[in-house]
């Protein structure tokens, strides 16, 4: 009985190999067949089809398309990509290096700003000091990001429902939802604000908040425990808001100086919301679309809440490159990286 188990086991065996390599032939030996077959030809074609097949069976996720964090599918994005940078604060890598706290300490110009140490000390006494588990990537999978931006090219997209697919959404500044379902979706798992463009936000999205200055993480504390004693930095902010200490996370300076250094290139004063939001969705999704960035129709900046054609003009004025960094985007796309949906 054992021996005809064996018997029949490798008969399977075999049978697995012989679906294996026809369908391995069909599928990637259109180009080993010539006119005039050799056997070197033969072994050199096989040998060619087996490196791409090898390629593409490694795949660091399960998705159709191209994976992000997936190497040796172009060169500028693999000069540029850092997998090692972390996005986001908490106290195991609070401490930075001399050289970025200096470049990030100019991006506002605070002149007396206080120590930065203790200010994060006393930040994580208010919220959590420990990485998002929803942002770590699991080992094998397909997580999928819609990055929505806040350009016009939104209005009449009916991209609503296709949003919200996506297991996460992020979302930036003082973008609504209310009212626009059908072209920007309801669903967000994360917003990323600082505190000149809070709004408040439902009871189950996480607040990203992008610290431009020492103060911004001050106004965390200061607007989430009640003192409301922060209610101005160079214009009004809010005093206190609603957002629960256990839904607010931080975006690590570091990681704004490399995508200022390996994204940018240098390029403006520093990174918008919008490119921010975008390399952040390359470090914690497979697949990442991108809604809502660049002109409309007729090349107009603005935001799909106004109906002021010329607003955004913020472009033009030297703080962000907005033109380097549509251009980003669109090399992203065109290596397959992203997706960008411009509007119908």
């Amino acid at each position: 009985m054992a021996t005809i188990r064996k018997r029949v086991l490798k008969l399977l065996t075999l049978l697995v190999l012989l679906i294996f390599l026809t369908s391995f032939f069909l599928n990637f030996s259109h180009t080993v067949v010539t006119s005039s077959w050799f056997p070197k030809q033969f072994v050199l074609g096989f040998s060619e089809n087996l490196k791409r097949f090898m390629k593409y069976s490694h795949r660091p996720c399960t998705c159709s398309r191209v994976c992000v964090e997936q190497r040796r599918v172009s060169r500028w994005f693999d000069r540029r990509f850092n997998q090692s940078v972390q996005p986001l604060l908490t106290e195991r890598n609070s401490l930075l290096g001399e050289d970025i706290y200096r470049w990030w300490l100019k991006l506002q110009g605070e002149k007396q700003p206080t120590d930065l140490n203790d200010t994060i000390k006393e930040l994580f006494q208010v919220v959590p000091g420990n990485v998002d588990p929803f942002l770590e990537k699991k080992a094998m999978g397909c997580r999928r990001c819609a990055v929505v931006g806040n350009s016009g090219n939104l209005r009449n997209s009916w991209y609503g429902s296709q949003i919200d697919k996506h297991d996460f959404v992020l979302r930036m500044n003082k973008a609504p939802t209310i009212g626009f379902e059908a072209d920007v979706g309801s669903k967000t798992t994360h917003h990323l604000v600082y505190p000149e463009s809070f709004r408040e936000l439902r009871e189950n999205v996480s607040m990203i908040l992008v610290p431009f200055k020492t103060l911004d993480l001050e106004w965390v504390v200061s607007a989430t425990t009640g003192t409301g004693t922060i209610s101005h930095t160079y214009i009004p902010v809010p005093a206190k808001i609603k957002v629960k200490p256990n839904k607010i996370l931080i975006y690590h300076p570091a990681f704004i100086k490399y995508v200022f250094d390996s994204w940018l290139e240098g390029h403006g004063r520093y990174p918008s919301t919008g490119i921010l939001s975008v390399i952040l969705s390359l470090h914690i999704c497979d697949e990442v679309d991108l809604y809502g960035f660049g002109a409309d129709g007729k090349g107009n900046w603005h935001h799909y809440w106004e109906n002021n054609p010329s607003a955004g003009a913020f472009r033009k004025t030297g703080v962000h490159d907005g033109d380097f960094e549509s251009n980003v985007t669109s090399i992203l796309a065109s290596i397959d990286k992203i997706r960008i949906f411009k509007g119908r």
